[in-house]
């Protein structure tokens, strides 16, 4: 009751030969993708055609996109490119805390430390709509 009846005796070098084979393969190219992740390839192309200076709406990118057969609604693109920005902002975040300040670092920090010279500057008279940054910056202020 031989399980591998007909088989060759496997050597331990077969074995290294197979695992070197199974290491190199490269993920195999899906031909269907998620449109989570048909949205991810797009969003950069997506952001420009809706930012100011190209002015089209969700809804026009929808359209475009249909006639390439990809049935996405206007707000289900813009709530995906949404969920992108937030995903990329944490992932962000999570990097920034165990790295050294790169650029894009120094940038924030600089708007950070703008924003909170602006507090000190203008008294605040409400809580709504500030971020705790700023209601901090304005607390150590006074």
């Amino acid at each position: 009751m031989s399980e591998h009846q007909n088989s060759e005796v496997i050597t331990k070098g077969k074995i290294d030969k197979a695992i070197n084979l199974l290491k190199s393969q490269k993920p195999k190219e899906r031909e269907d993708v998620s449109d989570r992740e048909a949205i991810r390839k797009m969003r950069r192309y997506i952001e420009k055609l809706t930012s100011n200076k190209y002015g089209y709406s969700y809804d026009e990118v929808s359209e475009m996109l249909k006639d390439l057969g990809i049935n996405l609604a206007g707000s289900r693109i813009k709530y995906l490119i949404g969920e992108l920005k937030k995903s990329s902002r944490r992932s962000q975040k999570a990097s920034d805390n165990g790295s050294s300040t790169s650029g894009q670092e120094a940038t924030e920090n600089q708007k950070e430390e703008k924003a909170s010279s602006e507090a000190e500057e203008t008294p605040v008279n409400s809580k709504k709509g500030k971020s705790k940054k700023q209601l901090l910056a304005a607390e150590a202020a006074t």
